[in-house]
């Protein structure tokens, strides 16, 4: 994949230590379906580090991956041997992953710290010293708007949804919600994405 200053990046969270050895040996990530962003279809995704990691590896960002692919899976099958789980027939992505990789200087979350997902650039996630330097804001919201719209395949989003897209503006909430990442806490119950 060549990646680009704009390519796109989904920043989500790596609930526990067990999640991050299963990208990186198995290499997929799992997102529920109930609870996922709109637009799973990124290039790359940095994984959010919460306080599970132990104090020298918590609220952070200190890896991520390319995407290589996305399926919908129900959860027993990510999981054969947790077949009685309450979750067990939810619907889930199941994000194909390339190799994890090492940020050069992990992104500190510094007083941010409750979230799900957020999409940012490649150059955003390269250049970032904190949390705050993912935001994308002014023109480079267009930017990242439109890289978004050409993933967006109106297959998957819902007849109703797609009636209403008609205003860009409206399109535009849709797809990225809001970006602000003021008053986030980026720590959550680890049951919250299991």
């Amino acid at each position: 994949m060549q990646l680009t200053d704009q390519s796109l990046v989904l920043v989500a969270i790596m609930p526990n230590v067990r999640d991050m050895e299963i990208a990186r040996v198995l290499g997929w990530y799992r997102i529920p379906m109930k609870t996922a962003p709109k637009i799973v279809r990124t290039d790359l995704i940095a994984f959010y580090q919460p306080k599970a990691f132990g104090a020298d590896h918590q609220s952070r960002i200190e890896k991520y991956a390319e995407i290589r692919g996305v399926e919908l899976v129900m959860r027993r099958e990510l999981f054969r041997d947790e077949p009685d789980h309450p979750r067990a027939e939810e619907e889930y992505y199941k994000l194909q992953l390339g190799p994890l990789r090492e940020l050069e200087t992990p992104i500190p979350a510094d007083r941010w710290k409750r979230f799900l997902f957020f999409y940012t650039t490649a150059e955003k996630l390269f250049s970032a010293k904190s949390m705050r330097d993912l935001a994308v804001v002014g023109a480079e919201r267009d930017i990242l708007w439109r890289s978004l719209q050409e993933r967006a395949n109106a297959s998957f989003l819902p007849a109703a949804v797609q009636s209403q897209m008609m205003d860009p503006r409206l399109e535009l909430q849709f797809l990225l919600g809001d970006l602000s990442l003021a008053g986030l806490d980026f720590d959550l119950p680890e049951d919250s994405l299991d």
